[in-house]
């Protein structure tokens, strides 16, 4: 089935949802799309820029103010509390800005950010920055540097997006398995 294929702009909605529900898979498999001239470029960008960021920021804005009450029934985190605290404070503008980049963290780090007591209005924006970068640093590697990179050796197939887009899922799915292991 080829969301090219779908009516309307079933294929957009299709990626705003994967973005903001898992991620990367489906919005590269719509880059390869906008790379073989099957999907507008800028429409792929936007949903999976604002579904990325809405799928961030459900999180966040669901946990925000009722979190810290029910995380204090958890002993192990209670002791930990200032420490996470001082953490994210210190450091939670690089964290929204990366959490779109960081698969296995993009729960924990909007409910971090929550518990924090991070300004809506702060995580909202700096979230929008990070998943316009996010989506950016996507379309960009998939649509122009893979087969760029390959036209500089003779290749100008049909399938060069698909390479880096493969190495893309690849990377993504290896950095999730990564962090989710370094939380257990």
């Amino acid at each position: 089935m080829n969301p090219a294929n779908w009516p309307g702009h079933l294929a957009y909605l299709a990626v705003f949802i994967a973005a903001a529900v898992e991620g990367e898979v489906v919005f590269v498999a719509a880059s390869v799309l906008v790379s073989l001239g099957r999907l507008d470029p800028l429409a792929v960008f936007v949903v999976a820029m604002l579904g990325g960021s809405a799928g961030d920021q459900f999180w966040f804005y669901a946990l925000r103010g009722r979190l810290r009450p029910w995380l204090t029934r958890f002993p192990r985190l209670a002791q930990r509390q200032e420490q996470l605290v001082a953490r994210v404070q210190g450091h939670g503008t690089l964290m929204v800005l990366a959490c779109r980049f960081l698969p296995g963290l993009r729960i924990a780090i909007p409910a971090a950010c929550a518990y924090a007591g991070i300004p809506a209005i702060r995580f909202t924006t700096l979230n929008l920055i990070g998943s316009s970068a996010w989506a950016a640093a996507i379309l960009v590697t998939v649509t122009r540097i893979g087969p760029a990179s390959f036209a500089r050796f003779g290749l100008n197939a049909w399938w060069t997006p698909i390479v880096p887009a493969l190495l893309i899922i690849l990377f993504f799915r290896w950095l999730a398995r990564g962090s989710s292991a370094s939380q257990n």
